[in-house]
């Protein structure tokens, strides 16, 4: 080898190394609303653990509408109680609007859940005070952060405008529909200005047209107000609503579905719909069910790189049925 042949490889080494420490001092969702970086959380119950999430990575941009789905059991409750700053994590990284959540006191806890994040609960009674009419209730939460009677009234007007309900403002709960009480709820939940709406199953007692009325606001707010919307359901019909969804299994991201809208041949809007697998900063990936079923993969698998792809094959010598190679 000449010493130029030489010098150019360790040029070439030495760029890439270059280049990787780069990409290591680039924190992961540098910039993002909502930062979830191998988050882990286990519960103890009497002598046993249980471990809600292992090790789960997301990544929320600002004004992003997305569901995050999955079976009862699969962690998504526990993401949300963690995103809103009701549970505390075990382990890992988890980061709001630049809010560190595992590094909160009681006090910056409650200013965090009071003005960086708004809450919408499936059951209404949670969400609105039977008492008080819409408007009341909008302006609740500014009564509590102290603003002025004028400024509230003024934005618990804006707000209901904003649902389609300002002509029924003056009306209480009983008076309202299940949808329009939701309608109201998200309202509310607008009050102080957040920057991340959470909703749990917010359309879970609604029927479908209902339903997309209220995915209709919700799409509003994170395009109109450039709020970030998460809403975590158990229905995967829900995530047609949107362009992201993000499905959890067994405490860790498994895939995501982006959707976007193109002209068809005919000059006609048509949702193109891909699922991803995610691959996570491990290098860990979920394959879907369906493909471990039917290939009957279990243990082990064969893995070979191609110049484009990783080829996956069952490990059909696992019973001794053949000699290894």
């Amino acid at each position: 080898m000449s010493r130029s042949t030489a010098a150019a490889e360790q040029v070439d080494f030495r760029t890439l190394r270059d280049r990787a420490a780069h990409v290591e001092r680039i924190q992961f969702g540098a910039g993002a609303q909502i930062v979830c970086d191998n988050l882990v959380k286990i519960y103890k119950i009497a002598e046993l653990e249980v471990v809600a999430l292992q090790g789960l990575d997301l990544v929320v941009q600002q004004g992003e509408f997305i569901a995050i789905v999955g079976a009862s059991g699969s962690g998504k409750s526990t993401l949300l109680s963690i995103l809103g700053g009701l549970d505390v994590p075990s382990a890992g990284r988890a980061v709001v609007a630049g809010f560190d959540l595992l590094n909160m006191d009681a006090k910056e806890r409650t200013r965090y859940r009071r003005q960086v994040i708004g809450f919408v609960w499936q059951q209404t009674a949670r969400n609105l005070l039977p008492y008080l009419t819409a408007m009341e209730n909008v302006e609740l939460p500014m009564i509590l952060e102290g603003q002025p009677r004028d400024l509230r009234r003024a934005r618990a007007l804006e707000l209901l405008e904003l649902v389609g309900l300002a002509q029924r403002a003056d009306h209480r709960p009983d008076r309202l529909s299940g949808g329009e009480q939701q309608r109201v709820a998200i309202a509310v939940a607008l009050a102080n200005s957040p920057s991340v709406l959470l909703a749990d199953e917010p359309t879970g007692e609604l029927d479908t047209r209902t339903s997309t009325e209220v995915f209709g606001v919700l799409r509003s707010v994170a395009e109109d107000l450039n709020v970030t919307v998460v809403v975590v359901t158990h229905d995967p019909l829900v995530s047609g609503q949107v362009n992201r969804t993000v499905a959890i299994r067994d405490g860790r991201t498994s895939s995501e579905t982006l959707r976007r809208t193109e002209l068809n041949v005919e000059g006609e809007h048509q949702v193109i719909a891909e699922e991803f697998a995610v691959l996570d900063r491990a290098g860990r990936l979920q394959l879907p069910r369906e493909y471990v079923t039917a290939l009957e993969l279990e243990r082990r698998v064969r893995l070979d790189l191609e110049s484009d792809h990783i080829s996956v094959w069952p490990d059909r010598e696992r019973d001794g049925d053949e000699e290894p190679r």
